[in-house]
């Protein structure tokens, strides 16, 4: 799901045990805000909670929100679309949108515009 060719745009995960929400969010480059509705919307992800319900995530909590990010951002899938894929239930949905073919569509556009 996430591809390798985007690892690069994403800080490396240090080795430690648990990171904070803000720590999370600087790693997958995602707002507090949406870690905690992706937390409602995804039953796999359940940072452990401590000490006045601060969210402590581990490192496979962040692989996870990097997979959720990729398929939502990237591969366009809709919130429901994502949650069935990582769940692995059911027939896998297909994208909202091929990024890809947008990709393409805009470069031509672009070379078109140059050419006027």
């Amino acid at each position: 799901m996430l591809e390798p060719g985007h690892n690069n745009q994403l800080p490396p995960i240090p080795p430690k045990r648990y990171f904070t929400i803000g720590e999370v969010g600087e790693l997958c480059r995602v707002k507090p805000h949406v870690l905690r509705y992706w937390e409602q919307e995804f039953p796999q992800l359940k940072p452990v909670k401590r000490r006045g319900n601060r969210r402590y995530y581990q490192r496979q909590d962040v692989i996870l929100i990097r997979q959720i990010k990729s398929l939502l951002y990237e591969e366009g899938f809709t919130i429901g679309g994502a949650r069935q894929r990582l769940s692995g239930t059911g027939e896998l949905p297909k994208p909202a949108m091929d990024t890809t073919l947008l990709k393409d569509i805009i470069s031509d556009i672009e070379d078109v515009i140059r050419t006027l």
